[in-house]
C-alpha cells in the first residue's frame, strides 16, 4: 500500500517563507517523478512544480523564481521551499507520486494561507 504524507503546512505573512515536505513510502523503486500541486477554494487543482528521479525541474511560471523543488531519492522525498510568498498562493498543496507504470498517487494535503 502506497501512502504519500505532506507537512509543512501553516499560515505566513505574505513575503515570507515556507517549506513543505512529502514522503512517500510502500513501494520498493523511488517514484520517477514527484510533484506539487495546489487547489485555491473555488478553483481547479493546478500544477506547481515537478522533478525528475534524475534532479531535473519544471515549474509554473506564477512560481518560478520563488520556489524550489528538490528530492532526496534514497528517502523517497521531495520538498518545496516557497519564498515571497504572495496571498494568491493561499492554498491546499498536494504532493504527487509517480511510478510510471500507471501508478500515481496523492497525499491529503495541506494548507497554505498566505495573509497580506
Amino acid at each position: 500500500q502506497v501512502q504519500v504524507v505532506e507537512s509543512g503546512g501553516g499560515l505566513v505573512q505574505a513575503g515570507g517563507s515556507l517549506r513543505l515536505s512529502c514522503a512517500a513510502s510502500g513501494r520498493i523503486f523511488s517514484p520517477n517523478f514527484m510533484s506539487w500541486y495546489r487547489q485555491a477554494p473555488g478553483k481547479k487543482r493546478e500544477f506547481v512544480a515537478i522533478i525528475s528521479n534524475s534532479g531535473s525541474t519544471n515549474y509554473a511560471d506564477s512560481v518560478k523564481g520563488r520556489f524550489t523543488i528538490s528530492r532526496d531519492n534514497a528517502r523517497n522525498t521531495v520538498c518545496l521551499q516557497m519564498s515571497s510568498l504572495k496571498p494568491e498562493d493561499t492554498a491546499v498543496y498536494y504532493c504527487n507520486a509517480d511510478y510510471g507504470d500507471g501508478a500515481n498517487y496523492w497525499g491529503q494535503g495541506t494548507q497554505v494561507t498566505v495573509s497580506s
